[in-house]
Formats: structure tokens, sequence, C-alpha cells
């Protein structure tokens, strides 16, 4: 469906090599996932944190771990429905993202007390600092968008996620 420019950039290329400047290059199919039925903060944190194992080949557990130390410091819960829990992982050697929406919104401790039904989970190598920032900058102006969020909320199924975030990635 997209590209994976970002999602798989290793540690062996150059720190300096260049990045896109468009989100939709980290967006693959395998990482959009569709009316995840959890209940919880932890739990959501949990299944993100094994597709990302999957990807990543870290371990769920250390970035399980990784999630809720950066929970602790303050909720990744950025308003209007949505959270972006993130992290940098000194094991990992890509830039991993993941978006999932929810079968129903769940307390998530955010900032505005919304319950939280949109997640963009980022993940990070530790060393690769302005990447995490720059990722994660432009996942914040992404679900700030209420007309993309609505989309999101609406559309059926992975596919449907995955059109809806291509079209606006893409313009």
């Amino acid at each position: 469906m997209v590209g994976t420019d970002v999602l798989r950039r290793t540690a062996g290329e150059s720190l300096a090599a260049p990045v896109s400047s468009k989100v939709v290059d980290i967006i693959t199919p395998h990482c959009i996932l569709s009316n995840l039925g959890v209940g919880s903060k932890k739990a959501v944190l949990s299944c993100l944190a094994r597709h990302a194992a999957e990807i990543s080949g870290l371990t769920q557990d250390e970035i399980y771990r990784a999630l809720i130390v950066r929970e602790k410091m303050g909720s990744t819960g950025v308003g209007a429905g949505v959270a972006i829990p993130h992290a940098r992982l000194s094991g990992l050697d890509t830039l991993v993202v993941i978006f999932a929406r929810l079968a129903r919104p769940i307390d998530f401790d955010s900032v505005d007390d919304q319950p939280v039904d949109l997640l963009f989970l980022l993940l990070s190598p530790e060393r690769e600092v302005a990447l995490h920032l720059k990722a994660l900058s432009k996942i914040s102006r992404l679900l700030h968008d209420p007309v993309l969020c609505r989309s999101l909320r609406q559309a059926e199924g992975r596919d449907g996620l995955g059109a809806v975030l291509v079209d606006k990635l893409s313009t």
C-alpha cells in the first residue's frame, strides 16, 4: 500500500540519511490495527507492544516497560480522544509506527480527561533523538485535524483506515 522508508530505516544507515517528510511513508497495512477490543490503558499498551515486537525484533516486555516508564512521566493522551504513546529504545534499529483505533474509547489519563479511541504508537532508536522528535511532531500535527479524526472513526476496517491515512497524508 505505501512505502516503508522511515519505518525500516536501519542502524547501518547514516543518521544523516534523508528521512521522508511525509508520515505516509511510515504507515503500512501491517501497522494499522482496527477496532481493538481492549478495556484499559495498560491493555492497549500491551497490545501495541505485542504488535511492535513483531515488527521490531524487541520483546513485547521491553517495549511495554518502556511505554509504562514514559507514561509515568506524563500521559501521552493529547486530547480529543487521541493518544501518542512513544518511547526511545536502546535495542531498536528502526523507527516503528503503529496506528490503532479502539472498538470503544478508554480512559487514558488524557490532558482533557476525555477517553481515547485513536492511538499512534511511536518507537525510535534511543540515539536518534531528532528522528523521534520529527516523527512525533508530524503525528501530533496530523491528529490535531478534527476532520481526519472523524474520518478515522468512521472508516471501516483496516483497509478503510489505511485509505483515510494515505489520502490525508498524500495531499
